[in-house]
């Protein structure tokens, strides 16, 4: 029976097997509120599928949407305010 193994061994990790950078980490958490409120929208959206909205049904998904709109510009206004500190003077 042959021996059939790898003839070198791995210098250096794969893509995928390496941890997240602090970078990484950090975009994550400055992203959470967004895919919070996108995770609840989502399940109000759920909720609804098989059967007519009732009036707070509509409000919950409505109340839903404002967060997720919320969240989208509260991270894109923190980002624009990130790159306007760090600009070229």
């Amino acid at each position: 029976m042959r021996h059939i193994g790898a003839l070198q061994a791995v210098v250096t990790a794969a893509e995928y097997d390496r941890e997240p950078t602090a970078a990484e980490l950090d975009a994550i958490d400055a992203e959470m509120p967004v895919i919070t409120a996108e995770v609840e929208l989502l399940d109000a959206q759920i909720a609804v599928l098989d059967r007519t909205p009732a009036e707070l049904d509509m409000r919950r998904l409505r109340r839903t949407r404002r967060r997720v709109l919320v969240a989208r510009r509260t991270l894109a206004n923190r980002i624009a305010g990130q790159n306007a500190a760090g600009g070229a003077a």
